[in-house]
């Protein structure tokens, strides 16, 4: 049995190679990771392949997080790219109950809020004036919510900015949507889309396994309906980020068979734009309270999770997001070495994590995360939502170049 790497003997693997710790790794895995470094592509290897990647320990564990950060070399190059943007949370009020969540609230609670549309079409106004090309806006689920409330999010932040990108609405929120005014799926996107929806978050999946989603909230979509909605939106000219929660009561095949289902999606529509993996903050949270989950990820879960999924997905989606708000700075970095490519937002006001325990904080300034970019030895690059536009950033000298990273969905 492999043995367990020592805290520091993960904190110093970025400066292994692959070809340093290749010789040591056990045959199965050292097979694995050469068939889709060759190939560039983690629909190199099968099932079991990708489940013995996904089971590295000890130097089988290097040898996964030095392959994975290879491909990201070769695949995105030295850029670390993120994006300005603002998070809008308009109201914490839910009926949902999950208990991974302690940013919800009963309607009844002291601490309650709700933001009428055009609260939220100031909030981006202020983002806008602080260099934000995005807000992204998701909040709970309030009984007796205005059915054209979303829509009218959207007018508002498009009479407030005209050119601010809006990222909004999880899947678990369409679906609301469409029980709020009865319209068809399709229908319903295409009326979000016509009135300023730009991107969609690929949030509400967790674990898309119907078994666990029982135990993580018995109210919450399902798998079938989280994938109908993001399906539906890409085929409606509406592009999606992809994300999965790891660190709770999962285990790695769940990562697995969750991977691969999105390079499925992907195979069929070219809607994703990223996939986010996203520790789970356990600390204030009824699943850990309740002894249903494990205390979150491990250092080695947070690395083996991030170079898992820029092996498995590589060749389908390549942008692989770090998730700052749920980790510190070093282990932030230590992922970025690990096979991801892309901080995240600079938020300015997230919520969730931060009710859940996290300790990251709300906002990092664009300084911040150069100066963390730069202190890595990368190139630090600010992108649009969609990644087909980036801007160089040099501290050396007053230089900022554009350059098209993808194509158009289309």
């Amino acid at each position: 049995m492999a043995r367990e790497l020592l805290s520091s003997e993960l904190e110093e693997f970025p400066s292994l190679h692959w070809s340093d710790i290749a010789p040591r790794v056990a045959p199965v895995v050292r097979s694995a990771l050469e068939k889709i470094l060759d190939t560039q592509n983690g629909d190199a290897v099968s099932l079991e392949e990708a489940y013995a990647l996904a089971h590295a320990e000890g130097d089988d564990l290097l040898g996964l997080l030095t392959a994975a950060d290879w491909l990201r070399a070769e695949l995105s190059g030295n850029l670390v790219t993120y994006v300005v943007n603002r998070n809008i949370n308009f109201t914490n009020i839910c009926f949902v109950g999950c208990k991974f969540c302690a940013f919800s609230r009963g309607p009844r609670d002291s601490d309650t809020y709700f933001l009428d549309p055009d609260q939220v079409g100031q909030k981006a106004i202020e983002a806008w004036q602080l260099g934000a090309t995005e807000v992204c806006i998701q909040g709970g689920l309030p009984h007796g919510l205005p059915p054209f409330y979303y829509r009218d999010i959207l007018r508002a932040v498009k009479k407030a900015v005209p050119a601010m990108h809006i990222h909004a609405f999880s899947p678990m929120e369409i679906v609301y949507g469409v029980e709020l005014t009865g319209m068809p799926l399709a229908d319903y996107l295409s009326m979000l889309r016509d009135n300023g929806l730009g991107t969609l978050p690929g949030t509400a999946a967790e674990i898309l396994d119907d078994e666990v989603r029982h135990i993580l909230s018995r109210n919450k979509l399902s798998t079938a309906q989280w994938v109908e909605v993001i399906r539906t939106a890409h085929r409606n000219r509406i592009r999606s980020t992809s994300t999965m929660m790891y660190g709770h009561t999962e285990t790695p095949e769940h990562w697995v068979r969750q991977m691969r289902l999105l390079r499925e999606i992907q195979d069929e529509t070219g809607g994703f734009t990223e996939f986010v993996p996203l520790g789970f903050v356990h600390q204030n949270t009824l699943l850990f309270h309740q002894g249903l989950a494990r205390s979150g990820p491990t250092l080695a879960e947070h690395l083996k999770v991030h170079a898992l999924s820029r092996l498995l997905l590589a060749g389908s989606i390549n942008n692989i997001q770090v998730s700052w708000v749920k980790l510190n700075r070093r282990l932030s970095q230590l992922c970025l070495h690990a096979g991801a490519n892309d901080y995240g937002g600079t938020l300015m006001e997230e919520n969730i994590s931060r009710e859940a325990g996290a300790t990251a904080g709300q906002y990092t300034s664009p300084e911040d995360f150069q100066a963390l970019i730069l202190e890595m030895g990368r190139i630090p690059a600010e992108r649009n939502t969609i990644y087909t536009r980036i801007k160089l950033k040099s501290p050396l000298e007053d230089f900022t170049a554009e350059e098209t990273l993808e194509p158009e969905f289309a």
